[in-house]
């Protein structure tokens, strides 16, 4: 009689994680970790791709990370170097053809000569704002923090993250960079 090599398989039953702590780290930090890997891709699969390999590499690392509260910072910069050893493996083959493989003419809005135009706009307006401001923007809005865990990562009240994202939302509104997109 043989022993099924796969016990969770065969009775049903899955494992338990043996790192519960990797997996809730996993699920609430997943889409943020997520558009940073697009912003390192071109492809959103690839971008899916390249986080799935950072946090194998985080998670084989898990015993070894001292300080779980920079979980963050170890996770990009395993994007970061996983990316970048990626493109130095990278190979690139050219064929000879009689006509250029130009793309069809796009849509503005897809267009991504317009999209990094809006990007450096808006991160020039952002930029002018002041410190305070711009640091609650950026954890609202970019690391998608509540208005609760932004107030925490400042150490000021919640009232006084709505009142200054407001005002600096108006002054964002008001950027005469910023118009000509609405």
């Amino acid at each position: 009689m043989t022993t099924p090599v796969c016990t969770s398989a065969s009775n049903g039953m899955t494992r338990p994680s043996p790192y519960p702590s990797f997996t809730s780290y996993v699920r609430a930090r997943q889409p943020v970790l997520l558009r940073t890997a697009r912003s390192l891709t071109a492809n959103p699969s690839d971008a899916e791709d390249l986080l799935q390999t950072a946090l194998t590499k985080t998670y084989v690392a898990w015993e070894r990370i001292e300080d779980h509260r920079a979980l963050d910072g170890y996770v990009r910069r395993a994007l970061l170097n996983t990316r970048t050893s990626q493109w130095r493996k990278r190979k690139v083959d050219e064929f000879v053809c009689d006509e250029l493989p130009e793309p069809d003419p796009v849509a503005c809005a897809d267009d991504p000569a317009e999209r990094q135009a809006l990007h450096d706009a808006m991160w020039r307006a952002i930029m002018k704002l002041p410190a305070r401001q711009r640091a609650m923007v950026v954890l609202r809005y970019y690391e998608d923090l509540s208005e609760v865990q932004t107030a925490e990562v400042l150490g000021v009240s919640v009232g006084t993250v709505k009142s200054a994202v407001s005002r600096a939302l108006g002054k964002l509104r008001e950027d005469p960079e910023l118009v000509l997109v609405r």
